[in-house]
């Protein structure tokens, strides 16, 4: 069948292409040319246009990296990780499920601030009321408010890439620059996810602790307590609403 469905498409496909070939007129497939063409540069202009491109596809490469760290993808899917962890479950659900409820929850906190950046910069740039710079200018403003309305409860993190930089201590947000507020901002995102995992551990700890107590007393030393644990953590949070309850605290952390 894989043949025969094979066999089909090639004739198929020569079958369009042969009008093309007879008429010479362009009456069958349409292809297009397309040619790349690489050359010295002859100007300065010319050099810093290839600079630029390789800049734009080096940050396109990156962009997937950047999304991660500085947005609130990084702790909504360490938290959920936790949250899988905790309740010792292997495969349910998948890696992927959780990718995508990361990447949505991460669209709904961080819409405010993508709406911010339509309207300042992009917005404007395409009716050519504002230059490139501006535009970056513009965007980089509500991601940066963003990171450092995250980082201001802990400001020991900024003070720490200032001393390792030699910069002096800022009065104000506009004081810090953006290669020092990145990297303090990933470091507060990890101290806060690793907190609110914590938290997520303790009630499952317990339950695993009293099982493995009663199996004790009971002299089942062979029987594994996750196995008999398991059942009761997932009744336990089911119970309590858990998605609605851990959807909701870590929605409310980034307010």
């Amino acid at each position: 069948m894989k043949r025969f469905t094979a066999v089909l498409l090639l004739m198929l496909f020569v079958t369009l292409l042969l009008p093309a070939q007879e008429t010479g007129n362009g009456a069958g497939l349409n292809i297009p040319l397309v040619d790349v063409s690489v050359r010295q540069p002859d100007t300065n202009r010319d050099m810093a246009f290839s600079i630029q491109l390789l800049i734009l596809l080096t940050v396109l490469t990156l962009a997937p990296s950047l999304v991660v760290i500085m947005t609130s993808f990084l702790r909504v899917s360490i938290v959920l990780d936790f949250v899988k962890r905790a309740l010792n479950l292997q495969q349910v659900p998948p890696a992927s499920v959780l990718m995508g409820i990361s990447l949505f929850l991460t669209l709904f906190i961080m819409w405010p601030t993508f709406e911010q950046i339509y309207q300042q910069a992009y917005r404007p740039f395409v009716a050519e009321e504002i230059t490139v710079q501006e535009m970056v200018d513009r965007g980089a403003g509500p991601i940066r408010y963003f990171m450092y309305r995250q980082v201001r409860d802990n400001p020991e993190n900024i003070a720490l890439f200032m001393n390792m930089q030699g910069l002096p201590q800022p009065q104000t947000f506009a004081d810090v620059p953006t290669y020092v507020l990145i990297p303090a901002f990933i470091l507060n995102e990890l101290k806060i996810s690793f907190q609110i995992g914590i938290l997520i551990y303790i009630p499952f700890i317990i339950i695993d602790m009293v099982v493995a107590s009663i199996l004790m007393s009971m002299g089942m030393i062979m029987l594994p307590p996750v196995m008999i644990s398991m059942p009761f953590k997932l009744i336990l949070f089911v119970l309590v609403d858990g998605w609605t309850l851990l959807t909701r605290q870590l929605v409310l952390s980034f307010m």
